[in-house]
């Protein structure tokens, strides 16, 4: 899959990038329309080819589903799976995130996740953040990339 030419919006080499839950359960679900861009992406991860960061609020929000439908063996593949990118770095909430989160809150009016994952990218060096919640656009502190925007 990855070769001369990547489709449109994946990272250049070595970029340090920030993702959103949305981006993980296209993948893990191989959504219809985004799995096979989200599954490039984790590829270019895993191959060492970018650094990504995220929140451990997307570990949260990807096992509340298998739990609630008492699932427990999904839940154990799923924190399996996301734990084995070697450069996918799993960013705990701490005072200063949840400062910058309610700023990024309040500033755009942004969902309490949302905000938290742009706090993370933002405070760990991302230059690009992905997701698919169109209230993205309106940040400016990091450069947002939709990924319905880059099928």
């Amino acid at each position: 899959m990855v070769g001369t030419s990547l489709p449109h919006g994946l990272p250049t080499p070595r970029q340090r990038i920030g993702l959103d839950t949305n981006v993980f359960i296209y993948f893990l679900e191989d959504h219809p329309r985004y799995g096979a861009w989200c599954a490039t992406l984790f590829e270019l991860i895993e191959r060492r080819q970018s650094v990504a960061v995220t929140s451990t609020v997307t570990l949260l929000e990807l096992l509340v589903q298998p739990y609630r439908d008492e699932k427990d063996e999904l839940a154990q593949k799923i924190f399996a799976l996301t734990s084995t990118y070697p450069k996918l770095e799993w960013i705990p909430p701490t005072m200063n995130l949840a400062d910058r989160a309610a700023e990024l809150r309040a500033r755009y009016r942004l969902s309490t996740p949302d905000a938290i994952q742009l706090a993370t990218a933002i405070g760990y060096k991302a230059v690009r953040f992905y997701g698919n919640d169109r209230g993205l656009r309106r940040v400016k502190e990091i450069e947002c990339l939709l990924i319905e925007d880059c099928i």
